[in-house]
């Protein structure tokens, strides 16, 4: 507890200096609320309006969520074929690279054309954000598997499919959880920004909602829902890591000892 304490208090210190100066300044300089609003009317606002907020989350972590698990599935599917196929590797990883210069900005809408308003659109949305980190990682880690290790195991008579399993899928553990913790960072603004383009019910489609009807406290209380959202995700690859690496921990407690 107490170094997680420790590595919480800068970036909180510095979040309360930076709310405080905004807070002094709106106050100070008298602006208009649907300018900008100040933070204590955001904490309000949002407050008050926490059912509809609430109500327009759910989709919005529905979409992210489904998403994420199908970018995770093609990540994992993609990665391991690389990994099996030299011939796949040549022929598919420049086009994961080049995938990346195709702006989803451009794509989104073309999506709701294409799939309607829908739950399917935004999880591909969710799914092109996020898939290429969780994809390169992985592969990446595969490729800095121990040559040693697999010498040995194969001079023990495993098989390809044993030693992968036993040798290579732990050592890409580390340089999965990397990518993942990228990837998540994006995914529920990927989810957000699918809304943007098109949706029926979600914190993308209620912010346009909102800043239309020049509810600024509004929108900035949408927007803090968006990055806790996010840090709760990415708070929550620690615990899976934990969950799924758990020599890790120990290892770091040894090396401190």
């Amino acid at each position: 507890m107490r170094p997680l304490l420790r590595s919480l208090w800068p970036p909180l210190l510095v979040l309360a200096v930076l709310l405080g100066g905004w807070q002094l300044y709106v106050t100070a300089a008298g602006v208009d609320p649907t300018t900008l609003p100040s933070p204590a009317r955001v904490v309000e606002q949002g407050w008050l309006n926490r059912r509809d907020l609430w109500d327009q989350t759910l989709p919005t972590l529905q979409e992210t969520l489904l998403g994420f698990a199908l970018s995770f599935a093609a990540a994992w599917l993609v990665a391991v074929l690389l990994d099996f196929s030299s011939a796949a590797r040549r022929g598919l990883y420049p086009l994961l690279v080049a995938s990346q210069t195709i702006p989803i900005v451009a794509v989104a809408p073309l999506l709701i054309i294409w799939f309607g308003f829908g739950l399917l659109p935004k999880m591909l949305v969710v799914t092109l954000t996020t898939f290429f980190p969780l994809a390169a990682n992985l592969a990446a880690g595969f490729a800095a598997t121990d040559r040693e290790a697999m010498r040995l195991l194969r001079s023990l008579g495993a098989g390809r499919l044993r030693t992968f399993r036993l040798v290579r899928v732990p050592s890409a553990m580390p340089y999965f959880f990397a990518g993942l913790r990228v990837s998540i960072t994006y995914a529920v603004v990927g989810a957000v920004f699918a809304e943007y383009a098109g949706a029926e019910a979600g914190l993308g489609i209620y912010m346009q909602a909102q800043k239309s009807a020049f509810r600024t406290d509004l929108v900035f209380a949408a927007v803090a829902v968006t990055a806790a959202l996010s840090i709760a995700l990415f708070g929550a690859t620690y615990l899976l890591q934990r969950l799924v690496l758990p020599w890790e921990r120990a290892l770091k407690e040894d090396r401190s000892s």
